[in-house]
């Protein structure tokens, strides 16, 4: 446990516990009303429903006394973007500003025979909450409700909530939302409810996260297709070729070797390789590939993965040499990065490792920048001790090998602000999954880390 106290806040950690206590199961069916109201974003069938999940998330965080409205902005595909709510408490002049985020929209539920139960009746087995929505993210907007809830009367600083509703669409209009209403959400401090503890019991502040490059090869050869028995031997197929473009990526133990591409070998925590191949489910006898620590291999380290390649299919296989080819290529790039940068390497790469002369065309699919925290910071030493009070036991800085784009744009256009990004998800939380859960103690253990964290901002401005 950190040796750093903070227990002369006013009200006192004991009593802010304790109002979690008082609070708490009526949090818990506020989250089950969320789980029933399903707000897929990507589902046109589902867009009142998107709408009415703003409209009752908004009413919640009016009834605590924010002054709350929907809004939208143009995306860039036309139109406007899905409603969100943005919301601030009465102005205390002089006092920090926190913003709030988390979003209000699902994902599709997938195969509803793979589910054990109704995905949008929320049920409670053991310790944990079941339901599409639970964690990701019905239980961040939770944790932002219940920290207001809990300090009530003793806020003491100014806060925004920011509810967003096309986060499991790629937010394509947040970009334009935070430049049309950034007077509305500007903030000094940005608590971001929608990443990672690293296990259930033990929390986790995000302390980096990769960035995301995707590019798409096309590998030609002939004009047309032509008889492999007439033909074949001197001319190489496009689909061999590509594959022999793809082995150059890797050495022999399976790390990257883009040359140009930065890397970081170690992590500060150690990932068993037995919880990693069982989270994955990695079959018996694969070797997992690369070097370095297992967690620097997902988080600080840069991966590249075949997502997708267009080939004759099997089924409609003939003895003819393959004219074209095409694949997709995803590669996570290192927190410290950047991606474009990146992917101008990887380009580089494929056109100097094109066998026999084949002609390629490389398109840029998209390229999504990391984020680094910074750890040193007065906002993100306050986190760290509030996870530790509030879990009672120590949290870890944890990276997450995903990117979260708008992560970088929250830095982009409040440059001043510290962004903090902490969650309630876990191993076993299997969001965008079937079986979605949420642990019910670390949701608890989230409301009260959130009602420290901003209970300890307000003392520090009172200083």
């Amino acid at each position: 446990m950190t040796t750093t106290t903070h227990d002369d806040l006013t009200p006192s950690v004991q009593e802010l516990r304790e109002r979690v206590d008082q609070h708490f199961d009526e949090l818990l069916d506020e989250l089950k009303t969320l789980v029933s109201i399903p707000s897929v974003s990507s589902l046109p069938e589902h867009q009142d429903d998107v709408q009415k999940s703003a409209e009752h998330v908004s009413k919640l965080f009016n009834d605590l006394g924010l002054e709350t409205e929907i809004l939208r902005a143009d995306s860039p595909f036309g139109g406007q973007g899905e409603p969100a709510i943005v919301g601030h408490t009465p102005v205390i002049e002089g006092a920090p500003t926190v913003l709030l985020y988390a979003h209000h929209d699902v994902q599709p539920t997938g195969e509803l025979d793979r589910w054990d139960g109704d995905p949008f009746d929320a049920t409670v087995k053991g310790d944990r909450l079941y339901g599409r929505g639970a964690s990701d993210d019905g239980a961040g907007v939770i944790v932002h409700l219940g920290a207001l809830r809990t300090l009530a009367d003793d806020l003491g600083l100014n806060v925004r909530v920011f509810i967003e509703g096309e986060e499991e669409l790629g937010s394509p209009s947040f970009e334009n939302f935070l430049t049309t209403h950034a007077d509305k959400l500007d903030a000094d401090v940005i608590v971001v409810a929608d990443g990672d503890n690293w296990k259930p019991g033990i929390p986790a502040m995000t302390a980096s996260l990769r960035g995301n490059a995707v590019v798409t090869v096309d590998v030609r050869v002939l004009e047309h297709a032509v008889h492999s028995g007439a033909f074949g031997g001197p001319i190489m197929d496009a689909v061999t070729i590509a594959a022999r473009m793809i082995a150059t990526l890797h050495d022999e133990d399976g790390n990257v070797i883009v040359e140009g591409l930065k890397a970081t070998d170690t992590s500060d925590i150690d990932w068993p390789e037995d919880e990693y191949r069982e989270a994955a489910g990695v079959l018996d006898g694969v070797t997992l590939a690369g070097s370095g620590d297992l967690a620097a291999r997902v988080w600080t380290k840069p991966s590249i993965n075949v997502i997708g390649m267009d080939v004759r299919s099997v089924a409609e296989s003939s003895n003819t040499i393959a004219p074209h080819a095409r694949f997709r290529l995803s590669m996570r790039v290192a927190p410290n990065q950047a991606p474009a940068e990146a992917r101008d390497k990887l380009i580089e790469h494929l056109k100097a490792h094109v066998p026999f002369g084949a002609a390629i065309d490389i398109s840029v699919e998209k390229c999504s920048p990391g984020f680094l925290a910074d750890l040193d910071s007065e906002p993100a030493r306050d986190l760290h001790w509030a996870l530790d009070t509030a879990w009672d036991t120590d949290a870890v800085n944890k990276g997450v090998g995903g990117s979260i784009p708008f992560i970088s744009h929250f830095k982009k256009h409040f440059p001043q602000a510290e962004v903090l990004v902490t969650g309630v998800e876990d191993p076993f939380t299997n969001a965008h999954s079937e079986n979605e859960s949420q642990s019910i103690p670390d949701l608890k253990a989230a409301i009260l880390a959130e009602a420290l964290l901003l209970a300890r901002t307000a003392k520090r401005a009172r200083r």
